[in-house]
């Protein structure tokens, strides 16, 4: 099985909503490790904010397809002087084999490589502390910093408790 890494094109945006939302929401979801089931309801992403992410300045979503099928992507972007990765996702039942971590990697080697920024930024649901965990084990640290989470903004999903937020992790690119 031969895995290969490209650039997302509006004709992958239903694709990857599907990867987005089976890998983040719903029962599908239970089958890997990454799922908000228990903390959001319903929408993940939606077709409009995959193409703004995609037609946004020194933005691109990345793909990772076996055999032609897609089974990971993540978006990076510029943002505010620092890469920023968000949309990571694995199908749920391939996660825990390796695939996140090669996105990751690609996604850090495209910042710093093709950006040229210094560092990579996310944000993750605060009390998702495993993940927060899998994320220190591959350099990111808590700035301390939080994020609200938009709980006005159904385009989100809707939060299943009413204390999330966001916590802002980084890692230094510099070789």
């Amino acid at each position: 099985m031969s895995s290969t890494f490209r650039t997302a094109t509006p004709e992958d945006i239903d694709t990857i909503v599907a990867l987005v939302t089976s890998a983040y929401r719903g029962e599908s979801s239970r089958a890997g490790w990454t799922n908000e089931a228990d903390l959001v309801a319903g929408i993940r992403i939606t077709p409009a904010m995959v193409r703004a992410d995609m037609e946004r300045e020194r933005s691109s979503i990345i793909l990772l397809e076996r055999d032609g099928q897609l089974i990971a992507c993540g978006h990076v972007a510029d943002e505010d002087g620092a890469g920023y990765l968000g949309m990571f996702s694995v199908q749920p039942g391939l996660q825990g084999g390796g695939i996140g971590k090669l996105v990751l990697a690609e996604a850090e080697r495209i910042v710093r490589d093709e950006l040229g920024l210094k560092i990579m930024r996310m944000t993750v649901v605060d009390v998702r502390e495993e993940l927060i965990q899998f994320y220190e084990r591959r350099g990111y640290a808590r700035t301390g910093k939080f994020k609200p989470f938009p709980y006005d903004d159904e385009r989100f999903g809707v939060p299943l408790r009413p204390d999330l937020k966001f916590v802002v992790m980084e890692k230094s690119l510099q070789q």
